[in-house]
């Protein structure tokens, strides 16, 4: 019995972590808005620098040095994670870039699409085989985005851009035999050295905020930098404890809770429009993760069902 109330608690415990990550996510463009005036590489780069020390802390406190160590010593780790590192950038620039230039809703469509393009990757790199609900469903979604293609190309290549940046980094990251959190630190450890040359870069020459590095422009500037450490790190713990304590279909659902919250930022906050055609691929987008989502449902159920029987 008690087993049983300590895995439900687990569990629970989970689902919270969960909601309140994607959630923290989801409203990540507010934090970028107040940063609009900074250049976009030297917020990335203030955003790693800010970063290591956390991680490397909680390296100490969860006791992982040896395994990190392990990690560094593998050469073939190290090149991949150096390689995520280089999607992971790319992906933030992009994000930050569409939403001070006020595509927010690219940016939520992106996030969508991720999903559908991680099982297209999965199907010509991994080989892996799609129901035929699951094709429905990327054809649906093919034709919701080639919608785009009239008159909406800038949301075309934000959302295409951002889905399949971080679609190849979940591929990445899914062939590195290290953990979340020492892999996390290894990205942000390569990416350590070209984010003080771009910090560097933007104090010599005078091209951040107020002509100098943008984080002495006020305090106010320099705190909200400070914490893009803290908004990095601490969010990827709560994945990581939740990750432990759910199924990957339940982390499957709640991913779309970012998504969603960037949609009512993009619109009700921000205003951006919601013309014909882009509602149009709205609702064909969300009609095809609906009908992933439910077939992801029914296999797992049906893979829980013969593992019993068996």
């Amino acid at each position: 019995m008690g087993r049983v109330m300590s895995a439900a608690s687990s569990r629970q415990n989970g689902a919270v972590a969960a909601i309140a990550t994607y959630a923290f996510w989801g409203v990540m463009p507010i934090y970028f808005k107040l940063l609009g005036d900074v250049p976009a590489p030297e917020l990335l780069a203030w955003r790693i620098i800010c970063s290591m020390p956390i991680c490397l802390a909680i390296i100490a406190l969860q006791r992982q040095g040896p395994s990190l160590l392990a990690s560094l010593r593998n050469r073939t780790v190290v090149l991949r994670l150096a390689t995520s590192a280089a999607l992971t950038a790319t992906n933030s620039l992009i994000f930050f870039i569409a939403v001070v230039t006020g595509h927010v809703l690219a940016t939520s469509l992106g996030y969508y699409l991720m999903p559908l393009i991680n099982v297209l990757i999965g199907t010509v790199f991994l080989h892996e085989k799609l129901s035929r609900v699951q094709w429905a469903a990327v054809v649906i979604a093919a034709t919701g985005i080639g919608l785009l293609a009239f008159g909406e190309l800038d949301m075309l290549f934000v959302a295409m851009a951002l889905g399949v940046s971080y679609a190849l980094y979940g591929f990445v990251r899914k062939v590195v035999p290290a953990g979340a959190l020492e892999a996390v630190t290894i990205e942000t450890g390569v990416s350590l050295a070209p984010a003080l040359a771009v910090v560097g870069w933007y104090a010599w020459t005078g091209t951040g905020l107020g002509g100098g590095s943008s984080i002495m422009a006020s305090w106010e500037m320099a705190g909200l930098l400070l914490l893009g450490g803290v908004f990095t790190a601490f969010p990827l713990l709560l994945f990581g404890y939740a990750a432990r304590r759910l199924t990957l279909s339940a982390m499957g659902f709640a991913q779309f809770i970012t998504p969603s919250i960037g949609f009512l930022l993009g619109h009700f906050l921000y205003g951006e429009p919601l013309d014909a055609s882009r509602t149009i691929c709205f609702v064909l987008i969300w009609t095809a993760v609906a009908l992933f989502s439910w077939d992801m449902f029914r296999q797992s159920r049906l893979n829980a069902h013969t593992k019993v029987a068996s």
